[in-house]
């Protein structure tokens, strides 16, 4: 590279050196980010989407974080499950999932080998519809109604729950907009405050649904028990006792979302609008002024975390479920255990039966297992129960701490132990005397998946499950 010039200058920052800040410095400052701000937010927004819908809250013009997300091209048929293995005690009814209304009521999954009972009935007793049930909760007043009164609310959105003030917040948030844009003069923010702020009514208007649990066939007679166990992953159990109609209501049946809008059709329409009017606002907010431009990320901040605590509660208390009456049972010695025959064993001992175990896989079906579940069967029907004090009770959960609960306690057989008797039956000596059952060991029959044992207690041996 001969004859060139290999010279080089740096400038160092002299005494009049600045900062530049755009041009025209923060006056010409544009903040057009902040459209980007209204589709952030989708998970929080859609944690709790369904429940809110219920609501007729949900028709409110207001703010909301994300607004695509609640205008799928589809709407969810069902509600979301739980995995679970969902057994009834007296009519072999099956089911590997825990419909949501149910695993709401309920609660979350116990601790691994925990055997817990509840007793839940409907509620008998009638009330009259508040303001609040027939304004936000959507039930008829009584002089809508052929009597007096009505019966306990169905299955709701709380009338006065965290996403109740969620979306109030959304709202006073865009009329406070509404009128910042009015008294600052700016047309654009006006008009993206409206699209924006309606387009919640459009998204009400094309999600808003009602839930339609089952109910017995009028006339029928043959009312069974509905006692019902539910098998969780990790090795625990939980006792439901009840009729046969909450059985039906909670776990059998299906759960059925009726939208007021029923036709696909009419729901894309309104769901292509929805987007549409979003696209306008977005397009508007770019256009306000800077100050209005502040207001609106602001905005946004707060609606945002306002869905984002919400999300974070636990989802019972979103739902009105005070049509439930849940008083807890319990067996001797509380509802926890080390190993998951004593787990196993406790369930025989609320439920009185073994045909369950069979029905829903909760046992290996070996002849050592067949054998010993039907020792635990005979020495559970000789068992006695008795009222006294619970051992660490979650139900009901209006309970104050502190407070003694007592409910009904079923007591073990002195003269059965379950570990020892699995070991027994287990045991070389017994394979040695020829026992008519023999082989003991054998596998020529149908056992659980190796992934169910293994969840339950990291192993696929039936001597280690004990």
């Amino acid at each position: 590279m001969s004859g060139g010039n290999a010279n080089i200058t740096i400038s160092l920052p002299g005494a009049n050196w600045h900062m530049l800040w755009g041009n025209g410095g923060l006056d010409n400052f544009q903040l057009d980010i902040v459209g980007f701000l209204a589709v952030l937010g989708e998970a929080s927004v859609t944690a709790n989407a369904q429940v809110a819908a219920l609501s007729r809250l949900f028709y409110l013009p207001r703010l909301i974080p994300a607004p695509q997300a609640l205008l799928p091209p589809t709407r969810a048929a069902t509600l979301p499950s739980k995995k679970a293995w969902v057994t009834s005690v007296e009519t072999g009814n099956h089911k590997e999932h825990i419909h949501h209304v149910a695993n709401i009521l309920l609660g979350d999954e116990p601790d691994t080998f925990t055997v817990r009972c509840v007793e839940i009935k409907k509620r008998k007793h009638f009330r009259q519809p508040t303001r609040i049930d027939t304004i936000m909760r959507g039930v008829q007043s009584r002089s809508k109604t052929q009597s007096p009164d009505m019966g306990p609310p169905p299955v709701k959105a709380k009338a006065t729950g965290p996403l109740t003030w969620v979306t109030l917040t959304g709202f006073f948030l865009s009329l406070s907009l509404f009128i910042i844009s009015i008294a600052l003069g700016d047309g654009f923010s006006l008009i993206a405050t409206l699209c924006l702020s309606f387009l919640s009514t459009l998204i009400g208007i094309a999600n808003k649904w009602n839930l339609k649990l089952p109910k017995r066939p009028a006339g029928a007679t043959d009312k069974l028990s509905g006692d019902t166990v539910i098998r969780y992953p990790k090795g625990a159990f939980l006792i439901v006792k009840c009729d046969e109609d909450v059985a039906r209501e909670l776990y059998f049946a299906p759960e059925e979302i009726e939208y007021d809008i029923k036709s696909p059709a009419i729901y894309r329409i309104i769901s292509l609008v929805g987007s549409l009017v979003l696209m306008l606002g977005i397009i508007f907010l770019a256009n306000a002024k800077l100050q209005l431009q502040f207001a609106w990320a602001g905005a946004y901040g707060i609606i945002n975390a306002a869905h984002w605590a919400a999300a974070a509660m636990p989802a019972k208390s979103h739902w009105d479920l005070s049509c439930y009456d849940l008083k807890e049972q319990s067996v001797e010695g509380g509802p926890k255990n080390k190993t998951f025959t004593e787990a196993l064993w406790k369930a025989i001992l609320l439920t009185k039966s073994t045909e369950w175990v069979r029905i829903g896989d909760a046992a290996p079906q070996t002849e050592v297992w067949k054998r010993w579940l039907r020792k635990a069967e005979e020495a559970s029907k000789t068992a006695g129960s008795t009222i006294g004090p619970l051992i660490e009770p979650i139900w009901p959960e209006s309970n104050p701490k502190g407070n003694v609960t007592k409910g009904t306690i079923w007591l073990k057989p002195e003269s059965w132990d379950a570990k020892k008797a699995w070991d027994d039956i287990n045991s070389p000596q017994k394979i040695e005397k020829g026992d008519p059952l023999s082989p003991l060991r054998s596998r020529n029959v149908k056992t659980w998946p190796t992934s169910d044992i293994t969840n339950m207690t990291g192993t696929n041996d039936d001597s280690d499950m004990v």
